[in-house]
């Protein structure tokens, strides 16, 4: 029986993702005098659509790009998975996908900067990327989701000016993005199934997911 392993941060009220984003914000429901078991609408939650462990769909970068509400599930669940151990790299190149089979495979990123989760030194600017370069070649080796561990797939020095390349090589090929995994270290190199489902809203191009693995 396969066992399920879960890759994802909580949300908690007035945590920080990342230092440029407003916290989010979470009001419990209380339940109504005499209806016991049953709450006044269910709570409500204000966020921004990249809190905690979140996907990234081609309309972040692209005027014409899908959104949420167009994302096939077939682009974001039961992908056959591999782990890249990238541990120590600030820098990821194309080098460490050298030999490796990543046809039809969500692409895991292991950094290990997970272990930095809400503290100060997690939004810094040494956070583990990958190069445009590195992007490029997930591209051709026929990934279908890429995700890592750490702030995200780019650079955020602020000598980049904002650039986000391999952001945009990855999702210009259509290809989804999650970020902010952890407990990658949980995972076999290989022989696991990812899911990293998001609400399907209309209109947005990030949101947070569920992410996790059945491995076994």
């Amino acid at each position: 029986m396969s066992k399920p392993v879960d890759v994802s941060h909580q949300i908690t009220d007035g945590m920080i993702t990342s230092p440029n984003l407003p916290e989010p914000s979470i009001t419990e429901s209380s339940t109504t005098p005499g209806t016991a078991g049953h709450g006044n609408g269910g709570g409500r939650v204000t966020m921004a659509g990249a809190t905690g462990t979140y996907v990234e769909m081609p309309a972040h970068r692209y005027r014409d790009g899908a959104d949420l509400a167009d994302l096939d599930l077939d682009r974001v669940a039961d992908l056959p998975g591999a782990v890249v151990d990238v541990a120590d790299a600030r820098q990821i190149g194309p080098e460490v996908f050298s030999g490796l089979d990543l046809r039809g495979r969500a692409v895991l990123l292991r950094t290990g900067w997970d272990r930095h989760w809400r503290t100060e030194a997690y939004g810094g600017f040494d956070h583990p990327h990958l190069t445009e370069a590195a992007a490029k070649t997930l591209v051709e080796a026929g990934a279908v989701l890429v995700g890592i561990d750490s702030v995200g797939v780019d650079d955020t020095a602020p000598a980049t000016e904002g650039a986000r390349p391999a952001l945009a090589v990855l999702l210009a090929a259509g290809i989804p993005v999650v970020s902010h995994l952890c407990l990658l270290d949980e995972l076999p190199n290989e022989g696991f199934r990812f899911f990293a489902v998001p609400a399907k809203v209309r209109g947005l191009a990030a949101f947070p997911v569920r992410a996790f693995a059945l491995v076994g």
